[in-house]
């Protein structure tokens, strides 16, 4: 807790939590989804490229249920004893920026989210056996999107020839296949975890990359993982301050927005601290007037004074 000559200093009165919760009850949610948006458009001028040679963009999917008590929470239905909202994000490798993002009931189905996306044509998105819908796949080929997925235990495919050329390590598969009832040939990709010893397999529309590529694309998969983990631990989204709808999608909003605040900081200072050091930074020196780059830039080695002796 602040004292409170810090708050009296920068002309605020100590606020209570109720005042707060009466606030996200009235204020409406959509204004801190505009100004996530806004942020968001700052944040892509200065986001450093994927690791990728392809220069398309790529876009990571996946979503995360945000648990609610139903009993405060009643228009949160998810089960029959337990509320849930659910956050589906696409992110941008460039940066790790959630670019598209919804905010929906805890029953919602990915693919429903997944076909409303208007992905730009030759990008490349990679999403994990939650999205398994081949209508779906098919109109991303149409759109001239790629994909990249893991085919599911029970999938019926139909194998065809073998690709040409020199397998990489780890690869032990990689051909063509007919897949359901999808009408345009595939290509499967099998890759052994060096590891776990486990055999993965990837489907792809994706015919001009290397077999290694696609299997390192949906490694990359894992940072939409540590995105959803990073917000859940770090911005507080499982505590609400208010029980209302727009008070928990306000308090979301609010969070993302904090997030992106966090990467234009690290984007255009060039700070060589992890998200979670500079957060904590802040946290402690919130009130503080202190310089920003100076806080969370770590101070030049001083040259120690050196003298020569002779000895005569």
């Amino acid at each position: 807790m602040y004292s409170c000559s810090l708050l009296y200093h920068l002309a605020i009165r100590p606020c209570s939590r109720a005042t707060l919760a009466r606030v996200n009850e009235k204020q409406p949610a959509a204004l801190f989804e505009t100004v996530f948006f806004k942020l968001l458009e700052r944040c892509r001028q200065f986001a450093p490229a994927h690791r990728f040679k392809f220069k398309s963009k790529l876009y990571l999917l996946d979503a995360t249920t945000i648990d609610l008590c139903l009993s405060l929470f009643p228009w949160a239905t998810f089960r029959k004893t337990k509320g849930a909202v659910k956050l589906h994000v696409g992110l941008d490798a460039d940066g790790y920026l959630p670019t598209f993002v919804s905010l929906s009931e805890g029953k919602t189905h990915e693919s429903n989210w997944a076909n409303a996306l208007k992905l730009p044509r030759g990008s490349f998105v990679v999403f994990d056996r939650g999205f398994n819908d081949y209508a779906w796949y098919q109109a991303l080929m149409k759109n001239g999107v790629f994909f990249v997925t893991r085919l599911k235990s029970n999938a019926v495919i139909a194998p065809g020839s073998k690709r040409a050329g020199r397998k990489a390590e780890g690869i032990s598969d990689d051909r063509e296949i007919l897949l359901g009832k999808i009408p345009d040939v595939l290509r499967m990709v099998c890759y052994r975890d060096p590891e776990t010893g486990k055999e993965l397999r990837f489907v792809t529309n994706a015919d001009h990359l290397n077999a290694k590529t696609i299997a390192d694309l949906y490694k990359e998969r894992w940072q939409i993982e540590l995105f959803f983990k990073w917000i859940k631990q770090n911005l507080k989204v499982k505590t609400f301050l208010g029980t209302s709808k727009n008070a928990v999608l306000t308090q979301i909003w609010i969070a993302l927005c904090v997030y992106l605040l966090l990467a234009f900081l690290k984007f255009k200072a060039k700070i060589d601290l992890s998200m979670q050091q500079m957060l904590r930074l802040l946290q402690l020196n919130l009130f503080e007037r202190r310089d920003l780059l100076a806080l969370l830039k770590p101070p030049e080695p001083q040259l120690l004074e050196c003298r020569q002796f002779f000895i005569f």
